[in-house]
């Protein structure tokens, strides 16, 4: 069986084009009926993945080619997602590694590929989107070879074979020159280069749990590949932590294997079949299911920890409850458990009130990602600004996480990026032209000074610049960082914003809200153009008396209001602020909404 099969992941950095490959691999081995109407990157399957264009979560899928079954693991190119890439690479023999024949390796395809040849894993290099006007193929692949250098590939890793291809046009080919044909070649070289399973099929049946979804009709549904033996449906099996300790025992109530797009139920499965396993309740990822007769659990990839926290806390606005239905902290607890159940990457801890949740992860992309998620199921929160997680080395000084920030921007535009990062603590590793115009920049920066710098530099670079961030190391604290420099506009009263009154406030700043907006007291509805908070009323109207005024009354134009994606809220916000999320808005607001009770609380802090 094993001979006849292959197991690959696709690397690539966001945007480079491993799910539009992969669409055409499908099209290509007959995996689609001619007339089966077939979405576009057909592989990102939720709303929040065809929204965004990027794939968030890691998806097995199948094809088969010539009588061998080829195995594909679609695996996400953010960092922030990967928690997922890690686990996912103990299942494959082989990797893709898709490169972008302008932009070369990016550094959260370092961040992927160093994890997979630290496995031993056999690398296959495709330059794609090779038709571009600006690409520079042999540069791109002297810069692989030097990544792969750096990374500590070894002799045979470093003898790679390379195939130049169209993702988007169905065309791969051992010359750089073609511009067509058919991905014929990159299945032969899948086949040939990739080793089948080397996997004993006679030992006892053993399995590591690297994916978990739920399923309405099966529960709990974990994905991983058969390690060693055969598993048939009804079998016996246990789950084993990594110390070995039995966590729960139970049957296989049902076996699924991945045909293209769908998981299909089979009867058995073999060592080295990627497969999906229901009948367990309890056991998670990285657990080891196995026949009774095992003892010893299968050595589980190691992931990296959260760096970055934020607080979940109940909605307690006046406004709460009028657009979500899911609103206690129960409810949002449990959410948030059976999200850590799946996604190792994150961390919970319950605050002693009871009323918030203190959520971990590895980026602001993953945790709004989450947001985002929850508020579509109905759910309304009050989030705060993310913080990072500190740490102590060996002395006991106070460490924080430091990222690898790769920036291409304009040539123009360079000097004020590299102002705005020495100001967040940033420290410049590499410069270079990166050709048209642009030049590459590299940074080392804590990752405290990049929150909330995004839009910040998108504003910068006229929307051109292009920013990679990858979790690097923990390093010495930096020190004070200087967070916002405005003020906020907060409403004193309950009520309506009134054209009248927003008139005159736009002269103090920018507006979050327009006209009709319901507001109360604590929200804020705007930026000071100044460095302090100021208290408003948007909701005072003309005075109507029975005497006419000289002069027909101006009409107000008032200008259209910024108003905020969740991303940027959150990004946007104080210590002392909370971004209130519901299923149809996103305000933003003090923490303590009392003006007399925020006045004591920063005569507090100050004090203390």
């Amino acid at each position: 069986m094993s001979a006849q099969q292959r197991n690959i992941a696709i690397i690539a950095h966001v945007d480079h084009g491993k799910t539009t490959l992969v669409d055409q691999l499908f099209r290509q081995s007959g995996t689609f009926r001619d007339n089966q109407r077939v979405e576009e990157r057909a592989m990102d399957s939720n709303d929040l993945e065809k929204e965004r264009g990027i794939t968030i979560l890691a998806k097995p899928t199948s094809i088969e080619w010539n009588g061998i079954r080829i195995n594909i693991v679609d695996t996400p190119g953010h960092a922030d997602f990967g928690g997922e890439v890690e686990r996912i690479l103990s299942m494959v023999d082989g990797v893709i590694l898709l490169v972008d024949s302008s932009e070369g390796a990016m550094p959260q395809t370092k961040f992927v590929t160093g994890k997979a040849l630290a496995l031993g894993l056999k690398p296959i290099v495709v330059v794609n989107k090779v038709d571009r006007p600006d690409e520079r193929i042999q540069e791109v692949l002297d810069e692989v070879f030097d990544l792969f250098v750096t990374l500590d590939a070894n002799d045979e890793q470093l003898e790679f074979p390379v195939l130049y291809a169209s993702g988007r046009n169905g065309y791969a080919s051992t010359d750089p020159a073609r511009r067509e044909g058919t991905l014929e070649p990159m299945f032969q070289l899948i086949v040939d280069h990739v080793p089948p399973p080397n996997l004993d099929e006679d030992a006892p049946f053993s399995f590591l749990a690297t994916l978990l979804d739920r399923d309405n009709f099966l529960g709990r549904v974990l994905t991983g590949r058969v390690q060693s033996g055969t598993i048939r449906v009804n079998d016996p099996i246990r789950a084993l932590d990594s110390e070995g300790k039995v966590i729960e025992t139970g049957r296989a109530s049902k076996i699924m294997t991945f045909r293209g797009l769908d998981r299909v139920p089979v009867d058995e499965a073999k060592a080295g079949d990627i497969i999906s396993l229901a009948g367990l309740t309890v056991a998670t990822v990285s657990n080891t299911i196995a026949a009774p007769e095992v003892t010893v659990p299968i050595k589980a990839q190691p992931i990296d920890p959260p760096t970055l926290s934020m607080r979940f806390a109940v909605n307690d606005s006046p406004m709460a409850g009028r657009e979500g239905s899911k609103v206690t902290s129960r409810m949002i607890r449990d959410r948030l458990e059976r999200e850590a159940e799946s996604n190792v990457a994150i961390r919970i801890t319950e605050s002693a009130d009871k009323d918030s949740f203190e959520v971990a992860g590895r980026g602001e992309l993953q945790l709004g990602v989450l947001i985002e998620t929850m508020r579509r199921e109905g759910f309304e929160l009050g989030i705060s600004r993310p913080r990072v997680l500190f740490s102590e080395d060996e002395d006991g000084n106070r460490t924080e996480p430091y990222e690898t920030v790769m920036i291409d921007v304009d040539d123009e535009y360079s000097g004020t990026v590299v102002d705005k990062m020495a100001i967040r603590k940033a420290e410049m590793t590499d410069m270079r032209p990166s050709g048209g115009g642009k030049t590459r920049i590299t940074f080392s920066a804590p990752s405290r000074g990049l929150i909330g710098y995004h839009g910040e530099f998108l504003s910068d670079t006229r929307g051109t610049g292009i920013m990679n961030r990858l979790f690097e190391k923990y390093g010495p604290h930096k020190g004070k960082i200087e967070g916002r420099k405005n003020g906020v506009l907060i409403s004193n009263g309950n009520g309506e914003a009134v054209a009248y009154a927003l008139g005159p406030l736009e002269e103090r700043g920018i507006l979050f809200v327009g006209v009709g907006t319901p507001l109360y007291e604590g929200m804020i509805i705007g930026e000071n153009a100044k460095p302090e908070d100021l208290e408003v009323n948007p909701m005072k109207s003309k005075q109507l008396t029975n005497f006419r005024s000289t002069g027909k009354d101006d009409a107000i134009r008032l200008t259209p209001p910024k108003i905020m994606t969740l991303e940027q809220a959150i990004a946007y916000i104080d210590d002392d602020e909370m971004v209130e999320v519901t299923p149809k808005s996103i305000r933003i607001r003090k923490a303590i909404l009392d003006p007399n009770e925020r006045k004591k609380a920063s005569r507090k802090k100050e004090a203390a």
